[in-house]
């Protein structure tokens, strides 16, 4: 193994960037918070001009009038990463743990049942249109997290609130399709849907609140979501990204959202304290396919099979999260964890501290994003540091 300061001095590193930057950052999805009128240039104009504005290296945000904000979502990730810390008994991180939720609770999506969190920024589909703040599952499952964690820590009953008012978003504010095989959980309150990992996540948050407050009708629920993704992977144990409601084809898109639903799969069959067979062995093709067809034995991500560039941090720091997360199956996940890490931050980490976005074959994008880039690696480091769950 290289360097055993390697990992540690990197967080030192970056936690120093984002303290500095006070958890603020750009976004590759901001581009529609700029006061130029996109909309203008019929549906297509908030699509393209967002798609540009993610794939050009050069960063023009404070031209075109956007600013550095707070992302609900990075700062759910972020108070998960200073709980492990915490925990792991490697300083005194109480401060950052209460701060961080304390700002979750009072920014949160308003005008939805129960307690929810979207994105800071507007994001747009050719089909879709999602205002600043929307709620969406998963920038709330990911919130609920860190709340769990601090939760547990704390035994905070305002975090526990928090916890079920989310599940009470979940039941009451997104639509559940029924297939054959279970259900599936919309993405967002705004229209129905069908992403696998989303839908996981779903269930994930009312597996958090069932925890806390039993609910057998819940458990039904959530067990038929898991059945339903379960059943939609495909041979050689990886998913794609979702189906369409109206055809019924998938799209197929296979990166970081195989460790969403691995990760996801695992923590509700430990907050059900269940050990279904099928899910068992779903979980050990997913991650065989995961090791195996998404990185390259230098811990090297693909982007999205079979394409091999551009290297994409989310790729990288998932892969951290979710090996780790296995590591009680076989040493070798948590090498292979640490193997990714320290690719990670010989070659793609700057002087400064933060993370790039992009390593393209010819170029990097270094453009800081502080969601997309710096808080995900902080959590994945922070994991690195304080140890699997």
């Amino acid at each position: 193994m290289k360097n055993s300061n390697l990992i540690s001095n990197s967080f030192e590193k970056l936690h120093k960037y984002v303290v500095e930057e006070e958890y603020k950052g750009f976004d590759p999805y901001d581009t529609l918070c700029s006061p130029f009128p996109f909309k203008s240039f019929t549906s297509w104009g908030p699509v393209i001009a967002t798609q540009i504005q993610k794939r050009n290296p050069i960063n023009v945000r404070s031209v075109l009038g956007i600013k550095k904000g707070h992302n609900p979502k990075a700062m759910g990730l972020f108070l998960e990463a200073y709980v492990n810390l915490q925990k792991a008994g490697v300083g005194d991180y109480s401060s950052q743990c209460d701060y961080f939720f304390n700002w979750l609770n009072e920014n949160q999506s308003k005008g939805y049942k129960g307690n929810s969190w979207g994105y800071n920024f507007p994001w747009a589909t050719t089909e879709k249109y999602l205002p600043a703040f929307a709620p969406t599952v998963v920038a709330t499952a990911f919130v609920v997290r860190g709340l769990y964690a601090y939760y547990l820590l704390t035994n905070n009953l305002k975090a526990k609130q928090l916890i079920l008012g989310a599940a009470d978003f979940v039941k009451n504010e997104l639509e559940q399709t029924t297939f054959e095989t279970g259900i599936a959980i919309s993405y967002t309150p705004l229209f129905p849907d069908c992403c696998y990992n989303a839908s996981l996540l779903g269930a994930e948050i009312l597996a958090y609140a069932n925890a806390i407050s039993a609910n057998e009708n819940d458990v039904v629920t959530i067990r038929k979501a898991v059945d339903f993704v379960v059943a939609q992977q495909h041979s050689d144990g990886h998913w794609k990204y979702s189906k369409s409601l109206k055809t019924g084809e998938e799209r197929s898109q296979i990166d970081f959202h195989q460790g969403y639903v691995l990760d996801s799969i695992l923590y509700i069959s430990r907050l059900l304290k269940v050990d279904d067979p099928k899910w068992n062995s779903s979980i050990l093709a997913g991650l065989n396919y995961y090791k195996e067809k998404q990185f390259f034995s230098d811990g090297r991500s693909l982007w999205r099979i079979p394409k091999e560039y551009p290297v994409e941090i989310h790729n990288q720091s998932q892969g951290i999260i979710t090996f780790l997360n296995f590591a009680f199956l076989d040493k070798k996940y948590s090498d292979f964890s640490k193997t990714i890490a320290e690719w990670t931050i010989e070659n793609m980490q700057d002087k400064s501290g933060y993370f790039y976005y992009r390593k393209l074959k010819f170029y990097t994008n270094k453009i800081s994003y502080m969601r997309w880039s710096n808080a995900w690696m902080f959590l994945a480091l922070s994991r690195s540091i304080s140890g699997p769950k």
